[in-house]
């Protein structure tokens, strides 16, 4: 059986008890980065036989959890942080194991896109998720097809290296004045909402480099 299961964003204490149980009972565990995993299961002392498993991740590395899920093992799917597969590795893992008629269970709680939207102001009852932005190709044609949409709240990732530039092109294609929220180091000691038009939040990260840190979610 393949578990899927949602992992803290920071806070470690941001994860259910079935979730740690299923640690602790499952044959191995399959981690984006043993080395990031590694302290959130010596958090709760979980001792399990750990795989890297990670969007580089290639064929081999697929086969031999598949392998291992066919002879009888249950092995649990975890990420860096939130829920594999969305917006993070997992995909072909998850897909290859319902190929093979394998049994796929997710033990879902934390995400930063929901986490993001509860406590901004933002219409929650229909909201399009983007995940990360292109670096590059399609990236102004898809800033352009979103500046239309006048009908739900949109929810993106973006890096601390690009949200800048980011909300200064969501300017442009939007206009000033559009309301914008941009959460920062969410369950994190210094967690932030950052609420304004698009003039006033960019503004804000240009006059204040201090404050471009960690990962941000923007809510337009």
């Amino acid at each position: 059986m393949l578990y899927i299961i949602a992992t803290p964003i920071w806070n470690l204490e941001d994860i259910t008890y079935r979730a740690v149980r299923i640690l602790s009972e499952v044959d191995g565990i399959a981690c984006e980065d043993t080395r990031t995993s590694w302290v959130l299961l010596k958090h709760y002392d979980i001792r399990k036989p750990c795989i890297s498993y990670h969007s580089h991740s290639g064929k081999a590395k697929t086969e031999k959890i598949i392998s291992q899920l066919k002879e009888g093992a249950d092995i649990a799917l975890i990420s860096d942080a939130w829920t594999p597969w969305i917006s993070d590795p997992g995909y072909t893992l998850i897909q290859e194991a319902l190929l093979n008629d394998i049994e796929v269970v997710p033990i879902p709680w934390v995400s930063a896109v929901i986490t993001a939207l509860s406590a901004s102001w933002m219409p929650s009852h229909h909201f399009l998720y983007l995940g990360f932005l292109p670096v590059k190709k399609w990236r102004q044609t898809l800033l352009k097809k979103i500046s239309q949409n006048k009908t739900e709240t949109i929810v993106m990732y973006e890096s601390v290296h690009r949200i800048v530039r980011t909300l200064k092109q969501l300017w442009e294609y939007f206009g000033g004045d559009h309301p914008v929220v941009v959460a920062r180091e969410l369950t994190k000691k210094f967690e932030q909402f950052h609420r304004g038009t698009l003039v006033e939040v960019s503004q804000f990260f240009e006059e204040n480099p201090g404050k471009v840190k960690g990962e941000f979610v923007i809510l337009i």
